[in-house]
């Protein structure tokens, strides 16, 4: 009798796959987290950061969205500390897309850093003039002479230099302490330095727990919550970038549909308690914007272009300008506006 064929290399491939599939207990398509489709092949397919000053990257990270879209493994997070963190890391391609406040990221882009602002994710009153619960100054005019803790690079650290500004006080007139922020609570509560320029959570969680006082806000000088990301990030994965400021939409959404919810993301994200986290997000956090950069945000930083160039914190008024110029990436925003789940605008 003839021996029967040997099957096909291509048809034995298909029955492995078959066995496997059935040995696992899996659907077609679905991995045992629930994410849809293979491993990516080669690796990570974006690197992003979440923030504690970022409430919707908190979000987007716990709900695994993006993990669901592109599969297990995907999605590389790293932690930023601050703005200047995210801007560093934005520079070195430790992160693909970062999240800072609106001014750090104009004067990375000014002094060389290829970054475009492609989402606005908040527009948060996340910064304050902080001093200590007995402390007697009350007004920024008092400053004078006197220690601030600020990290340099940060939208604290603009908020401090337009508040001293407006107090009257020229450059060099209050000694400016760089810390981090977590390092500049601490200085504060022990006393090494006289006030702080905070950021929340830890401006929320000082107030609260260490009885630490506000003296000086001021909407109107805090620069808007914006997603960067690396231009050549964006040449090379449009389609990624735009999932990822679909994903955003998508939180925005599901914190408005679940406050309560989204402050217990960031209470246990940020090891924080839940008074703290509903202070920061409920209290001084506007999430319900539009999500596009454009004119709001080119209003805010146009009027910071002069504290920039007379405090030395770029080269030139033209380089500055020429950035807040090239600064905003609005089209994966508009594309995604609106979206409520995956990949569907409401």
């Amino acid at each position: 009798m003839r021996p029967l064929p040997s099957p096909r290399p291509g048809v034995l491939v298909a029955l492995v796959a078959v066995l496997a599939a059935l040995l696992s207990g899996c659907v077609s398509g679905e991995n045992t987290d629930g994410s849809v489709g293979a491993p990516p092949p080669g690796g990570t397919t974006v690197k992003l950061d979440y923030a504690y000053y970022n409430p919707l990257s908190l979000v987007i990270k716990e709900q695994g969205w993006l993990e669901q879209e592109f599969g297990p493994g995907s999605v590389q997070w790293v932690l930023s500390q601050g703005s200047n963190k995210a801007n560093e890391n934005l520079r070195a391609r430790v992160i693909d897309i970062g999240s800072t406040a609106g001014t750090p990221a104009l004067l990375a882009r000014a002094n060389g850093s290829p970054i475009k602002a492609i989402d606005v994710y908040s527009r948060p009153e996340w910064s304050a003039i902080v001093v200590r619960a007995n402390s007697p100054i009350t007004q920024p005019a008092q400053l004078r002479g006197l220690r601030v803790a600020a990290t340099q690079g940060t939208d604290p650290y603009f908020f401090l230099q337009q508040t001293l500004a407006g107090a009257g006080i020229p450059a060099g007139g209050t000694e400016i302490v760089n810390l981090q922020h977590a390092d500049g609570r601490q200085a504060l509560e022990r006393g090494d330095v006289d006030a702080w320029a905070g950021l929340d959570p830890l401006m929320a969680q000082s107030e609260l727990q260490a009885g630490s006082k506000l003296i000086y806000r001021n909407l109107d000088f805090q620069s808007y919550g914006l997603l960067n990301a690396d231009e050549r990030f964006l040449a090379e994965k449009p389609q990624v970038a735009a999932s990822v400021v679909r994903a955003y939409e998508r939180a925005r959404a599901w914190i408005r549909e679940n406050p309560q919810a989204a402050v217990t993301t960031l209470a246990r994200a940020a090891n924080i308690p839940p008074q703290v986290a509903s202070r920061q997000l409920l209290e001084r956090t506007q999430i319900d914007i539009d999500p596009v950069p454009g004119d709001p945000q080119r209003a805010v930083l146009g009027r910071l272009v002069p504290l920039l160039v007379s405090g030395g914190q770029v080269r030139s008024e033209a380089e500055v300008r020429t950035a807040l110029d090239t600064l905003f990436e609005p089209t994966l925003a508009t594309q995604a506006r609106g979206t409520t789940s995956a990949g569907t605008p409401s």
